[in-house]
């Protein structure tokens, strides 16, 4: 047997020959990559730069946000390398950490959309007492919580796998991720099952339930309320129902029956969509986000425009 403090790499056996498709292919990836931060963070910035958008929901927003380039740059880069390297091996002490971005990731993105969820139900439900029960503290609190629970279950996660006895050191995806690492395992890992079982119904069921709740009282209050109530509603709520259900239906599959390639394509499915998803989705939704941001390319146009004149009189 051979103790995980011995391996000093693991091989990554999904990555195939693709010859001289693989300059293609990283062109492509990197191409999404940079869409995906200048996204982000154009929509981090305009939020954070403008005071009209200091709202809670708009803070939540930032978090999401955050927690996209967050996921994107755990994954990105170190594929980027894989696809243009011939052996595609990574450092044990690599592969834990790129565990904790992806599965912290995931679960940091799920209670922001239950946050998220919470904020809408007392923005519809509780209208006038909005302000009194959202505050600042409250805001803080529910970000922290959002960012430190995931990390910090993570870290249990991390001391419980560490110090499996593997008996090899090949896993058969593109990136490393702790069922995969657990495998590999000849020890005992009934510990580290039953706790990966309980923290992730403790994030996802948690989640989920407290978005099953506060949209049902949503729609309580959409049936029963005026048409200008349910226009507020599904205007706000659209959006983060679509996020909802394209992060679960990309990090759910059963991909033991499905062609290699396809294995590959689904399980980066919600490491690269989501990232991209969320910021055109809540930019082109957001009126307040989306009118900013036409402003602030209107003037960045105008500017040039008037440079360009100067230049020419000049």
């Amino acid at each position: 047997m051979i103790n995980s403090t011995q391996i000093s790499y693991f091989t990554l056996s999904a990555y195939f020959d693709t010859g001289p498709f693989k300059y293609m292919y990283f062109v492509i990836i990197l191409s999404l990559y940079i869409l995906i931060v200048s996204a982000n963070l154009l929509l981090i910035v305009v939020i954070c730069m403008n005071r009209s958008l200091h709202e809670p929901m708009y803070m939540f927003l930032c978090s999401l946000f955050v927690n996209e380039l967050y996921g994107s740059s755990g994954l990105f880069p170190f594929l980027l390398t894989q696809i243009l390297s011939d052996i595609h091996t990574v450092s044990a002490s690599f592969c834990f950490l790129q565990i904790f971005c992806v599965h912290s990731y995931g679960a940091v993105e799920y209670f922001n959309l239950a946050v998220m969820s919470y904020d809408r139900y007392l923005a519809i439900c509780y209208p006038l007492q909005y302000n009194t029960r959202m505050t600042f503290n409250k805001i803080a609190m529910l970000i922290a919580l959002t960012w430190l629970y995931p990390c910090f279950a993570m870290v249990v996660l991390l001391s419980l796998s560490t110090p499996l006895q593997l008996c090899g050191n090949i896993i058969n995806k593109v990136y490393c991720a702790t069922h995969s690492v657990v495998k590999l395992s000849c020890s005992d890992t009934s510990l580290i099952n039953i706790y990966g079982l309980i923290a992730t119904f403790g994030t996802i069921l948690g989640a989920l339930l407290l978005i099953l709740y506060t949209y049902m009282r949503i729609l309580k209050v959409c049936f029963s309320g005026s048409k200008q109530t349910r226009q507020k509603a599904v205007s706000t709520c659209t959006p983060h129902l679509a996020s909802l259900l394209n992060f679960s239906f990309g990090s759910r599959f059963d991909m033991s029956s499905v062609p290699n390639m396809f294995q590959i394509f689904l399980s980066l499915y919600f490491l690269t969509c989501q990232p991209l998803f969320n910021p055109l989705m809540y930019g082109l939704n957001m009126s307040k986000i989306r009118h900013i941001c036409k402003s602030l390319l209107l003037k960045s146009v105008g500017k040039s425009r008037s440079s360009n004149k100067s230049d020419q009189l000049q």
